[in-house]
């Protein structure tokens, strides 16, 4: 690299290092006009795009990176990640394996290897988690403040099931250390910290990571956001059973079932829907109409222990199906979307509510006033809802009933918070999600100036070292 090209990466670095991002990226531009196949340039941009949701800018820097640099697995392992996040399972596979061709020790490539084939049921899955994770359970994200930052410990699943923190834990604010806690040595100390963020969300999954978070903070007196004895009672069945007996809300029967079980199917009722536990975004959920249906159904899921869910329609009277997202941070509830969609299985991202500017016109509605959309039985819901739950950062998708009550599909701190599209269309959504994510993080400060004032007052350090 002659000396142009180290100048604009010096700068690139220094930028990102400082959450100048748009500097930052404009560094690396530079590096690409001098050198359009910079290994350094084109995996610099990946990252800073990844890490500020441009995530087609992202792909597009790692996929050239990977054509003019294959022997580099990290460049393999960044297309990977994100190719596993937008569902491309064998493309990333590919990816991840050769990242191993290259370096068969990278842990980053066993992390990934080892999700895809828990995924499949493949019992391979376990050499790739042992090589992945053991001795690599703490991670330090790249701190971007300038002095030095509030020490924030997260504790997070190396099989996944996290609560998405990227958009509210600032990290020009927060120095972070992340620890897996599945992996993690309890006889080892955990580093210094002001704050634990657990970010272990999904109780279904991370049984034992919940398990193993809670040792590790066992007589620890840092607060703690999501403490994982509240996760542990949010599984889907849990949840039902629970969240069922609160007034105004109608939660569906929800039976946990082995495979076996599935073959004579006693006691349920048709259709149903049958689901794998431990899976987001519409992956390993399909509807069931009859009896007959329900062994080959069973049949193409992952694992052995099955969720059979008693359909609630959420059709409105236009035949389309709504699904609401709350969230619900530091006991208040704030609206962050509405998806109207013809197809039962909801989701934002495939509701086409780009298409129908009568259904975003709804959604603004929602938005703009929750309250008034939704009803006073609703809203009293919702709040007792968050009662029950007892988490300091959890969502709740749900429909309305024709009576007014809440249908509740899910309730857990799984949930996202996600910018909107930069298209102008969708600003109406930004004030929304931009007052969630604040509300995130001025939970976080709030939680710190408490716990600070409180040792000030007991004669204590304001930041609690670890043991």
């Amino acid at each position: 690299m002659h000396d142009a090209g180290r100048q604009a990466l010096e700068r690139a670095r220094h930028h990102a290092a400082q959450a100048r991002d748009e500097a930052a990226k404009q560094a690396c531009l530079e590096m690409l006009r001098l050198d359009p196949t910079s290994f350094a340039a084109l995996s610099e941009l990946g990252a800073l795009a990844a890490a500020t949701g441009h995530r087609s800018a992202a792909r597009t820097a790692y996929a050239q990176a990977v054509r003019h640099h294959p022997g580099k697995p990290i460049a393999h392992v960044g297309l990977a990640d994100l190719l596993l996040e937008d569902g491309d399972i064998d493309t990333a596979r590919v990816h991840y394996q050769a990242a191993l061709d290259v370096d068969p020790d990278f842990p980053e490539a066993h992390q990934g290897l080892a999700r895809i084939l828990t995924n499949l049921g493949d019992p391979a899955a376990d050499t790739h988690w042992q090589k992945g994770f053991a001795g690599h359970a703490i991670v330090m994200p790249r701190y971007r403040g300038s002095g030095a930052g509030v020490p924030l410990l997260l504790l997070v699943s190396a099989r996944g099931g996290n609560m998405p923190t990227r958009q509210w834990i600032d990290d020009t604010v927060f120095a972070v250390t992340a620890v897996y806690a599945d992996f993690h040595d309890p006889a080892r100390p955990l580093p210094p910290h002001a704050l634990v963020v657990n970010a272990i969300g999904d109780a279904d999954l991370c049984g034992l990571a919940l398990e193993r978070a809670e040792v590790l903070l066992a007589g620890r007196t840092a607060p703690v956001i999501n403490p994982p004895a509240c996760i542990r009672a949010t599984g889907r069945a849990a949840n039902a059973g629970r969240l069922g007996s609160v007034p105004g809300v109608v939660t569906p029967v929800v039976t946990s079932m082995s495979r076996s079980a599935t073959r004579t199917a006693n006691g349920l009722c048709f259709p149903l829907l049958l689901r794998a536990p431990g899976f987001h975004t519409g992956q390993h959920f399909v509807p069931v109409a009859t009896r007959d249906e329900l062994a080959q159904a069973a049949d193409a899921m992952p694992g052995d222990t099955l969720l059979a869910i008693e359909y609630l329609d959420a059709r409105g009277h236009d035949r389309l199906a709504r699904k609401y997202r709350v969230m619900l941070i530091d006991g208040v509830c704030y609206p962050l979307h509405l998806a109207i969609s013809a197809d039962w299985k909801v989701h934002y991202f495939t509701a086409a509510m780009a298409n129908n500017a009568a259904h975003r016109r709804e959604e603004q509605r929602f938005l703009d006033d929750m309250a008034g959309v939704l009803g006073e039985r609703v809203m009293a819901a919702l709040a007792e809802v968050a009662v029950q739950l007892g988490l300091d950062y959890a969502g709740v998708d749900f429909a309305l009933a024709p009576n007014g009550s809440l249908l509740l599909f899910e309730a857990n701190a799984t949930m996202v918070i996600l910018p909107p599209d930069p298209d102008p269309m969708w600003d109406y959504r930004r004030p929304a999600i931009a007052a969630a994510r604040q509300a995130a993080g001025r939970m976080l400060m709030q939680r710190v100036r408490q716990d600070a004032t409180t040792r000030r007052a007991d004669g204590h350090d304001t930041f609690p070292a670890a043991r």
